[in-house]
């Protein structure tokens, strides 16, 4: 139940505010809903409002919908026709598929963008109440017969930056070598009044994360202090929280890109890839340490929960700004029978995916 509750809370949350981006640009352009739904399935409880909307939480929250009135995922030019025939005038103007191709795609593109805005706004309070530390970090030892000292890393020299990454805290060196696929990494280091470049081989060993759990790390053999021997976090104003808000949301968005193009060429770790289950499992722990950390974490997942239904996969947000995209190129929708097969595919790659990371949750959990 420790797990259960803070994740239950968390996918809520982002699942509500993707949605309500579909919901609020639906509203903005006319468009009839006749349901708002938190999670699959038999519904719990819920509540008509005056415009007919169905307000509901169902059984399964590893999700949720907006349905939108005469609603239909699939329909060529002479379907399309035939719905124009079975609705009023004063219905047509409801209709989702009706609406100009801008307003389409301005409606389906708004959940993913709703959770980049959850996200800054997370990061932008945190920023300022928390704070952001600022520690440049300063390497303090050296480990023997480490790739460090071979690669001709020493004692004292400063961090600037990691794999052409800017090193603004100390924090960040291990994420930065962490993240790195590269057979090798490049440090820039200040030295003797001089930026000096050094490549490492990192060892690869099997190590625990903050948590506890089970990963692969990447081991370069270096103990670094802050400058001065003093940590600097320091809450941030207005301006800088907002560029740090931003900042951090486009490096979580290039990192995840970067590592699924890496983990289809073969180069990346596989087994990080995790479902509901492992992101129940992290939930929990993070809850643990306080309200920043968790909605820290919060803010992690809706990042990647936006990022996912941006992929160019049919059933996702990215698969209907495909079909959209190419309607505008040929201007006309693509027949029912092809958009039939893409979902078909679209099933296909979501289900394998569930698949895989289901796997990859049980065996972290030690069913495997």
């Amino acid at each position: 139940m420790n797990y259960i509750i803070p994740f239950i809370f968390l996918i809520t949350i982002v699942v509500f505010i993707h949605e309500y981006g579909h919901y609020y640009f639906a509203k903005k352009y006319g468009v009839g809903i006749t349901d708002f739904s938190i999670g699959f399935g038999k519904e719990i409880f819920g509540w008509e409002d005056k415009s007919g909307t169905r307000w509901k939480i169902c059984w399964i929250p590893l999700g949720g919908y907006v349905k939108f009135f005469g609603d239909r995922n699939v329909f060529s030019q002479s379907e399309q026709q035939e719905i124009i025939n079975k609705y009023s005038e004063e219905d047509r103007k409801k209709l989702f598929i009706l609406k100009p191709l801008y307003q389409r795609s301005l409606i389906v593109a708004a959940g993913p963008l709703a959770n980049f805005v959850l996200a800054i706004i997370i990061f932008i309070i945190i920023n300022m109440v928390s704070g952001k530390d600022m520690s440049p970090p300063i390497i303090d030892q050296v480990q023997e017969n480490s790739p460090a000292l071979t690669a001709g890393l020493r004692k004292n020299d400063r961090i600037i930056s990691i794999d052409n990454k800017k090193v603004e805290s100390i924090l960040q060196v291990s994420t930065f070598i962490n993240l790195s696929t590269s057979e090798t990494i490049e440090f820039v280091v200040f030295r003797n009044e001089q930026e000096v470049s050094i490549l490492v081989k990192p060892n690869l060993v099997d190590g625990k994360d903050s948590l506890g759990n089970s990963t692969k790390k990447r081991i370069v053999g270096i103990k670094l202090i802050p400058l001065n021997n003093e940590f600097n976090r320091q809450p941030l104003g207005p301006s800088k929280a907002i560029f740090y808000s931003f900042k951090e949301v486009w490096f979580v968005i290039v990192t995840s890109l970067n590592y699924l193009g890496n983990m289809l060429v073969g180069s990346a770790d596989t087994s990080q890839l995790g479902g509901p289950i492992k992101i129940a499992k992290i939930t929990g722990q993070v809850a643990e340490y306080g309200i920043i950390p968790f909605f820290s974490i919060m803010a992690y997942i809706s990042i990647s929960l936006g990022l996912i239904n941006l992929f160019p996969i049919p059933m996702l947000d990215g698969g209907h700004l495909m079909f959209y995209l190419i309607e505008k190129i040929l201007g006309k929708p693509l027949s029912q029978k092809t958009q039939e097969g893409f979902f078909r595919i679209g099933l296909f790659l979501l289900v394998f995916l569930m698949f895989f990371v289901t796997f990859n949750d049980l065996k972290d959990i030690g069913l495997f």
